[in-house]
């Protein structure tokens, strides 16, 4: 039961991040996502849903990149984007489930 909190965890944490990059880069009205940053989206569902390894380790660390190499060169790029923006909004609960 634990894993399944951590895999909803994972995608609530995923599709913040992929918000605030499409709001930032794409003008996305709040709550909304535009096709391409959707496709992203389900993508990473998908591949996290899927992620055989138990515990999951971070994506940086795995031993295995289960993302093909667009959408990985794509999930660095809203994480990095992102990452800085959401932190300087105060949201340190983020900051928290990097470490933790």
């Amino acid at each position: 039961m634990e894993d399944k909190q951590k895999q909803e965890k994972d995608i609530r944490v995923l599709a913040t991040f992929i918000g605030c990059y499409c709001r930032g880069k794409h003008q996305s009205p709040k709550g909304e996502l535009c096709p391409d940053c959707a496709e992203l989206l389900r993508y990473a569902e998908m591949k996290r849903r899927k992620c055989p390894l138990h515990p999951k380790p971070d994506c940086k660390h795995c031993p295995v990149h289960c993302y093909g190499k667009a959408q990985r060169a794509l999930i660095r790029g809203v994480m990095a984007y992102s990452g800085r923006r959401l932190l300087l909004r105060g949201r340190l609960d983020l900051l928290w489930h990097y470490f933790f």
